[in-house]
């Protein structure tokens, strides 16, 4: 598996011009819309091959954020054998009332999983209603590193961010 090959991949599905406010509300004149790679069956799952052995050695179970890493997470418990929970931005109002649906995170060491993470700002939010509901959460995996701020950021939450590519590392592998 070359990874140059993949983040080539991601570049011709996902990448779009043009000028786009960032959830963070930053405006970029770039956009990796996640949802093209996240669409793609056999590129989700080459993404999910290259993120495996990111996964921290103890790790119980990996968490997506609504709504991108969802796709991701996924294919990454599929790839890992990992059990997996999808966390949502809200806890439900009704029914469960849960944040987190699918394996249980309470008392379990947690890897929070993300797609594209600019600022990281919705995964701060996210990481402390985990630890609220008492996982165990020191890393975050993402396939997409849009700004390194975001590592001191979380840094600064307890919080390791490990990101399968880099936006640079993407830029400079569609120049191939």
């Amino acid at each position: 598996m070359d990874k140059a090959a993949i983040a080539k991949r991601i570049y011709a599905a996902a990448h779009l011009t043009g000028t786009f406010t960032l959830r963070s509300g930053q405006v970029s004149n770039e956009y990796f819309d996640k949802y093209l790679f996240e669409a793609d069956p056999v590129l989700l799952a080459d993404i999910a091959k290259v993120m495996k052995p990111l996964i921290p050695e103890g790790t119980e179970v990996l968490a997506g954020l609504e709504m991108g890493g969802i796709p991701v997470v996924t294919a990454l418990s599929a790839e890992s054998g990992a059990p997996a929970a999808f966390v949502r931005k809200k806890a439900k109002e009704y029914g469960t009332c849960r944040l987190a649906e699918g394996a249980d995170i309470a008392g379990k060491k947690v890897c929070v999983v993300e797609d594209v993470v600019t600022t990281g700002g919705q995964i701060i939010e996210s990481v402390k209603e985990l630890r609220q509901r008492g996982a165990d959460v020191e890393t975050v995996l993402c396939v997409i590193l849009r700004n390194e701020k975001a590592v001191a950021l979380l840094a600064n939450e307890g919080l390791t961010l490990i990101p399968a590519f880099t936006m640079e590392f993407i830029k400079e592998s569609a120049k191939i």
